[in-house]
């Protein structure tokens, strides 16, 4: 195959991409430009490694998000502020946290469907009801994390493991899961 019919099919299936593949990988683009920048303004000093490998992982996620860049940028980029993050949960780390959730939940999307695939109306809602929960179960974890650990009450991780239990639960339930598997 010579570039030209490379080219020529990447525009076709581009031409016949369907809105929700669109708009997935839109918001893998923006959340993981969130995700790379607001570690890298933060006061503390994130390593230089993380946007020298979470750029092109990134890239590669948008282009194929059926792929293990997802997952390779989740982890560079939590790896990252493990590395260098002060322990307090502060704004950055909650703002981080919901742009990795977003990317981790749209990279998922788009992954089953091929980019020329048309998705109902009624198969997008059964993922975003999903998607909406877990982005707004993220912050109130952190803050009763925070809030845990601030008046340091014996037991700390217990809740705060029971928390995102309970989050991940919530999650599970709403995408139409239950617990026979059936």
């Amino acid at each position: 195959m010579t570039l030209a019919d490379r080219i020529t099919n990447w525009l076709a299936q581009l031409r016949a991409s369907g809105l929700a593949s669109v708009l997935s990988r839109l918001v893998i683009a923006i959340a993981g430009t969130v995700a790379l920048v607001v570690p890298t303004v933060q006061s503390w000093d994130q390593l230089d490694l993380v946007p020298l490998l979470g750029v092109p992982l990134l890239l590669v996620c948008i282009w194929l998000p059926d792929s293990t860049a997802a997952a390779l940028f989740l982890v560079v980029v939590a790896g990252g502020w493990m590395m260098r993050a002060p322990s307090e949960v502060g704004f950055g780390v909650v703002v981080t946290g919901i742009a990795l959730l977003a990317v981790h939940l749209a990279s998922a999307f788009a992954a089953q469907i091929p980019s020329y695939g048309k998705v109902s109306r009624r198969a997008l809602r059964r993922w975003l009801l999903p998607a909406m929960i877990a982005g707004l179960l993220g912050p109130v974890v952190a803050i009763a994390a925070a809030v845990v650990r601030g008046a340091e009450v014996p037991g700390s991780l217990l809740v705060t493991v029971a928390a995102l239990a309970a989050a991940t639960a919530a999650v599970w339930f709403a995408a139409g899961q239950s617990v026979s598997g059936g």
